[in-house]
């Protein structure tokens, strides 16, 4: 398995592709670094609001399901751009990003991100908790809360890294 991952002339063949190659040497590189960037801001700007309410930390006075009607599409709006974006990014240097350290570690921080959010919604769902504002919370709600943040934070700033780590 961990072979097939690594398997040079898969990932070098992806750097050949007509797109990658248009990408890597054109306007769109930066372009598309920006709008990773600024995709990545927006999901993280609406996530820290959602899970410091859900960490019981802020916003006490709103139920958690007023603010997840609130900010789960901006959320997952940013989450499907920053990962097309990324994906594209990715294209260009794959077969140097999928062996470095910093991008390992971004996608298995993204990876338990989202096994604490599959875990959250499905043991969260029919809790009432989310329907009062001023309720309190059980200890592992909390922890999902700032897990999610410390997770997050991490994945970015491992993609930051990713530039300076061979």
């Amino acid at each position: 398995m961990i072979s097939s991952i690594l398997n040079h002339e898969f990932w070098l063949s992806l750097e050949y592709l007509p797109i990658a190659e248009q990408i890597g040497a054109t306007w769109l590189f930066p372009l598309f670094n920006s709008l990773h960037v600024l995709s990545v801001c927006f999901m993280l700007g609406a996530l820290l609001m959602l899970d410091l309410r859900i960490a019981g930390v802020v916003a006490r006075g709103y139920t958690i399901k007023q603010l997840s009607d609130d900010f789960l599409p901006w959320i997952w709006g940013a989450f499907v751009v920053a990962v097309a974006t990324g994906t594209a990014l990715f294209i260009t240097r794959a077969s140097a990003h999928i062996l470095n350290a910093a991008f390992q570690w971004k996608l298995g921080l993204m990876l338990l991100a989202g096994i604490n959010m599959v875990a959250f919604h499905f043991y969260s769902r029919n809790m009432p908790q989310f329907r009062a504002r001023l309720s309190d919370l059980p200890i592992w709600i909390r922890v999902s809360g700032v897990s999610s943040l410390i997770l997050w934070t991490g994945a970015t700033l491992a993609g930051r890294w990713m530039g300076h780590i061979v």
